[in-house]
């Protein structure tokens, strides 16, 4: 990836404070001293079937972004690409629909779009948001001593796969859309309360973005698989096989940078790398003041406040990552 990305590197200006050289989740631009931008884009394929449910998890998952930044999203542009012909109108009204319910959920105003014949469809948003310059959240500076948190329970891409051969109940399938459009909005609040550091966890599964949160910032990561909480029968549908081709690319990717403890089953290593669709924020915060941050979380009713595992003082010799 760094060979495709450094021919387009041009020389960074001072108000350029966070570009994609730690692979952040948004870039952001200082304004003025106490006002920056963040922007952000993303778009996906169909996770459901369901029109108006995919345009809300579709925008969910790309105002994260502005919210894993610590910033407050303000304007959307749709990103949309569908097919010339066999898809009646009404099905992209819906999706549209459905993301702007979600925008206006977060406050944030859709400002138009743009739209592309594509042999599928495609739809996601370009979010700008605004930040205090002082107040960013990045993915790279968590310290050793931290505990880390997460905000959203695990194995979206695996329920996924498995709707689509009926191995998901009712119940399990309103978790998911539950899980995949509730907004990540606590980011607001995170940097008054003392997260160090923070990401959400989406196409890389948590493997991914917490070895990205471990390199950025030097450190060792240590998380406790008893504590991941998943949605409901996650980590069987991912033991069943019941995984995409992401899974395997996030386990190749990230294999020889991380130590699994050797208890470990292959569902539990499949969820680990389990990519998600719009999946909760993995956050950092000192210790001291854990208490506080899981209090605000709680009020701000996010779906779980699971306290996952430590950063650690990494040792020349350490892999990133340790699952245990």
């Amino acid at each position: 990836m760094s060979q495709i990305l450094e021919p387009i590197k041009a020389a960074a200006p001072a108000n350029l404070l966070v570009g994609f050289e730690t692979a952040d989740d948004a870039g952001v631009y200082r304004l003025t001293d106490d006002k920056a931008i963040v922007s952000t884009a993303d778009f996906i394929t169909p996770v459901v079937d369901d029109p108006y449910t995919f345009g809300r998890i579709a925008a969910t998952n790309s105002i994260s972004d502005v919210y894993a930044m610590g910033g407050t999203p303000l304007m959307a542009l749709n990103l949309l690409g569908y097919p010339p012909v066999g898809l009646p109108n009404h099905v992209l009204g819906d999706i549209l629909a459905g993301a702007g319910a979600t925008c206006a959920e977060a406050r944030c105003a859709v400002a138009g779009g743009h739209t592309v014949r594509d042999d599928e469809v495609k739809f996601g948003l370009s979010v700008t948001g605004e930040v205090h310059p002082d107040r960013i959240l990045r993915n790279s500076t968590a310290q050793p001593g931290d505990t880390l948190v997460l905000t959203k329970p695990l194995g979206t891409g695996a329920l996924v796969a498995a709707i689509k051969k009926g191995r998901v109940d009712e119940a399990g399938y309103e978790a998911l859309v539950t899980c995949m459009t509730t907004l990540n909005s606590c980011g607001i609040r995170l940097f008054k309360f003392g997260a160090t550091a923070c990401t959400d966890v989406t196409g890389f599964g948590l493997s991914g973005h917490a070895l990205e949160m471990a390199q950025g910032s030097g450190a060792h990561l240590r998380i406790d698989t008893a504590t991941l909480p998943q949605l409901p029968n996650a980590e069987q549908l991912c033991a069943d096989g019941f995984t995409c081709g992401g899974t395997k690319s996030n386990a190749s990717f990230t294999d020889v940078s991380i130590a699994y403890g050797p208890g470990l089953g292959e569902g539990m290593i499949g969820l680990i790398n389990d990519p998600q669709t719009s999946g909760g924020l993995l956050v950092s915060v000192p210790a001291g003041k854990l208490d506080g941050m899981l209090a605000m979380l709680a009020e701000e009713n996010t779906l779980t406040c699971a306290v996952i595992g430590q950063v650690e003082t990494r040792g020349s010799d350490d892999p990133w990552l340790s699952f245990y």
